[in-house]
């Protein structure tokens, strides 16, 4: 089963890749590697969740907000490269998590994405990782996910047009 097959397996539907909010680009391909900007957690347009993990919002939230974050994430890949079958290897995963002073459960939060990357690749979406904490993020987002993708070869974008900046 193909990898965009698996998605639909789990009840997942990529959104359309969201536009930079400012003036940087969503990716940018280097050889084989594709380096992704922060990914927020938009659906629809929209911040689906803002405010601060252990203190209006809870693990299992910011977890939820870390898998919308990655679906965006995999549909810039997918509109960089044409098809998630040519990731080779999920080389690297940041997890920024907005929180309390208090808060230490970082890589709890982070596991909504790192889970849902091998449930879909298998041992091409393990990874290294870094889930930190930050005072505060971009549009009171709980977090903010940025990703370093191997892809094949063939086929590989060389020039890709600056996105439109909303």
């Amino acid at each position: 089963m193909n990898d965009e097959k698996k998605l639909e397996a789990l009840g997942l539907i990529l959104p359309d890749p969201p536009k930079p909010l400012a003036s940087y680009l969503p990716f940018v391909q280097h050889g084989n590697l594709l380096f992704l900007s922060g990914m927020l957690p938009f659906e629809d347009g929209k911040l689906l969740l803002s405010g601060k993990i252990g203190e209006s919002l809870n693990v299992d939230q910011g977890k939820e907000a870390a898998k919308i974050a990655l679906l965006n994430a995999l549909s810039v890949i997918k509109s960089a490269i044409g098809s998630l079958d040519r990731i080779e290897q999920i080389v690297r995963l940041s997890l920024y998590v907005a929180c309390s002073s208090h808060f230490t459960a970082q890589p709890a939060v982070a596991d909504g994405a790192s889970d849902l990357l091998v449930e879909i690749f298998g041992a091409r979406g393990r990874h290294a990782r870094l889930a930190l904490a930050a005072p505060a993020l971009p549009l009171d987002a709980p977090v903010e996910l940025e990703m370093i993708v191997a892809v094949s070869e063939m086929g590989v974008i060389k020039d890709v047009p600056p996105p439109e900046v909303v």
